[in-house]
């Protein structure tokens, strides 16, 4: 891994980065049909974890979008329908959040997918109950998990009003972020599990303060290399998800040679391909494949066109 970056380009122009989530929510929401469980997920409940995870992460981009208020008329009712729909159809309709949390009673899926709901207004009053209960025992805070998973618990709590169930430093100072090891070690899951600490400590992207002023000035000084090493292995879904830390950085960069390859891989219908192109084959198994580098795109977008707004970049 290379660990000096080119010299800065120039900031991105807010419609360019505009345009990339403008697309994405496009897709997504002519997709909206993949999200739900199917028939056999519910008759199993096998698989009912792995496609709670696509909500989850359609609710918190949703929440994003409307957060930062850089959406125009267009892609604020094309992103209430899809909260709409995930709630009444996927969730609350079909009350799977709390058959999971009884057939599952520590498992902290059910608590995440619904934090940004809960921050959006929508109540499950039975849920919440339940999930009282669960955070009671000693188990809850026991269980064995990886670190920046851990800081993703803490903060689905923190976004439901609750107190965090162990302390947020500590559990930061576990991750490898919060350890600022050799950047040069940094391979394709340590830079996932970099991200992630970065959005849970931010609560995806609403408080850039939220990072420690030790790793902005890390993340500072090495993800300008990590940027372009990603972008030049095409890796367009870790790629977007290393965009969104840029824009949560004191001073974003924007890149705007970086956004505009990222920009140049998204198809024309809005769908972004996890590494290199466009996959082939039936539209439910290529959705498995776009659905998370998509959800990244209008993430990316919605958090680099605010921060571009805001502190006059671009």
């Amino acid at each position: 891994m290379t660990l000096t970056a080119a010299s800065p380009a120039p900031p991105a122009s807010p419609a360019l980065l505009h345009q990339v989530g403008d697309r994405a929510l496009g897709w997504l929401d002519a997709h909206r049909d993949f999200f739900r469980l199917t028939p056999e997920d519910r008759a199993t409940g096998g698989a009912t974890v792995e496609r709670l995870k696509p909500i989850g992460e359609l609710a918190s981009n949703m929440q994003v979008l409307f957060r930062e208020g850089v959406a125009g008329s267009r892609q604020r009712n094309r992103a209430g329908a899809l909260l709409d729909f995930a709630w009444r159809e996927l969730l609350d309709g079909g009350n799977v959040l709390a058959a999971l949390q009884h057939d599952e009673p520590h498992s902290p899926v059910p608590l995440e997918v619904y934090a940004p709901f809960h921050e959006l207004g929508r109540r499950h009053v039975g849920l919440e109950a339940a999930l009282a209960v669960c955070r009671r025992t000693g188990t809850w805070t026991a269980l064995e998990m990886a670190p920046n998973r851990r800081l993703g618990v803490l903060n689905a709590e923190r976004r439901l009003g609750l107190t965090p169930s162990t302390d947020f430093a500590t559990a930061l100072a576990r991750t490898w972020l919060g350890q600022l090891p050799e950047p040069w070690t940094v391979q394709l899951h340590i830079a996932y599990d970099i991200t992630h600490t970065v959005f849970h400590l931010t609560n995806w992207g609403e408080t850039p303060d939220g990072i420690p002023p030790d790793i902005a000035a890390y993340l500072t000084r090495y993800l300008p290399a990590w940027l372009d090493d990603w972008a030049d292995l095409e890796h367009w879904d870790l790629l977007g998800e290393l965009l969104v830390v840029d824009a949560c950085l004191p001073r974003p960069t924007l890149d705007a040679r970086l956004w505009e390859r990222y920009a140049a891989a998204q198809a024309e219908s809005g769908a972004m391909p996890i590494q290199h192109a466009l996959p082939e084959g039936a539209p439910d198994t290529v959705f498995d494949q776009l659905h998370h580098p998509t959800l990244v795109a209008a993430f990316a977008s919605a958090m680099a066109t605010s921060r571009a707004l805001t502190t006059g970049t671009g």
